[in-house]
């Protein structure tokens, strides 16, 4: 396997591409608009699929927002290392909104928030991955 690929359908398209682009830093690999619709794909560095089930999204839900249960079933989790608090300042000033506070969990400070269309977004500092 090659890449790892998110597929996001999003209503507010423009919106979404500037947060992702120009607030969260991704690079843009290729774009269209088409007669058969608009599209963007931003490069997110290192991926990886993490698969837990309902009782684990539960506790890492209680962790992060204070809630279990109030995340959906897909999640996106985003490592910005040592800025991961200033990044999620950055990120509230341009449309996310803050779900979850930030907090120190067993592996990494952490914080929830969701992008403009809706998405949760787990901001994270540590990651499990090896290099």
């Amino acid at each position: 396997m090659k890449e790892l690929r998110l597929i996001l359908t999003v209503d507010n398209l423009d919106e979404i591409i500037d947060f992702y682009r120009n607030q969260v830093g991704l690079k843009e690999s290729l774009s269209w608009d088409a007669p058969t619709g608009k599209g963007i794909i931003l490069e997110a560095g290192k991926a990886s699929l993490e698969l837990i089930d309902r009782k684990h999204k539960n506790f890492i839900d209680q962790m992060e927002v204070g809630n279990e249960g109030i995340s959906g079933d897909v999640r996106i989790a985003l490592n910005f290392g040592a800025e991961m608090p200033e990044k999620a300042e950055q990120l509230l000033q341009n449309g996310a909104k803050q779900i979850g506070k930030l907090t120190q969990a067993p592996w990494s400070k952490i914080m929830r928030v969701e992008d403009p269309a809706g998405m949760q977004i787990s901001l994270f500092e540590k990651s499990t991955l090896n290099d």
